[in-house]
């Protein structure tokens, strides 16, 4: 395949990344209002689309191919050095975010039961199985009338609409009797 294939290519593949440059670039050109991990994870994004774009250039320009080569090999390792400074960037702000809420609901929150996580997740957990298996078997009994599609259909959804009403059901009952109990320090 020529070289000029291969940019020509790269050079389209590069135009049609502008629904990720793009963006990059007004997070990088906000400045303070976005994140650090946010504005390093958009630089990471910039270098590696402007390192296609570099290299599509040098297929063109370049006589051999080991500048384009080195062009992508450096940009890459800017990029993945970029992106992976933006993931311990990121990792530390929602460790800071973490503390600050913990220390917001150690203040707030005063001693009692909290809403149970892992009953929602049985009630939604039961309910879609239940509603599978209903399925199942119905679709396994043969197809029948018509109001047996109807059935098999209707009946697995009003079991996960149930579960889905108890679990919020549950969820706001355990939220609601959380909330009047603050804790006063005194």
């Amino acid at each position: 395949m020529s070289r000029a294939v291969v940019a020509l290519g790269l050079a389209a593949v590069t135009a049609s990344g502008c629904v990720w440059y793009v963006p990059a670039l007004a997070d990088l050109r906000a400045r303070a209002d976005r994140p650090a991990s946010r504005r390093t994870a958009a630089a990471a994004c910039l270098s590696g689309w402007s390192t296609a774009g570099i290299v599509a250039v040098l297929l063109l320009v370049a006589d051999s191919w080991w500048t384009p080569s080195a062009a992508a090999t450096t940009g890459a390792a800017l990029t993945v050095a970029l992106r992976v400074r933006a993931a311990v960037q990121l990792r530390r702000e929602l460790r800071e975010a973490a503390r600050h809420w913990a220390e917001l609901g150690q203040q707030a929150a005063g001693p009692g039961p909290r809403p149970s996580r892992t009953l929602v997740a049985l009630l939604l957990a039961g309910g879609l199985i239940t509603g599978s298996a209903t399925a199942i078997l119905g679709l396994a009994t043969g197809p029948g009338n018509g109001t047996h599609w109807l059935a098999t259909a209707a009946v697995p959804a009003a079991i996960a609409g149930l579960s889905l009403t108890l679990a919020i059901a549950h969820t706001r009952t355990a939220g609601r009797g959380a909330a009047g109990r603050t804790h006063h320090p005194q």
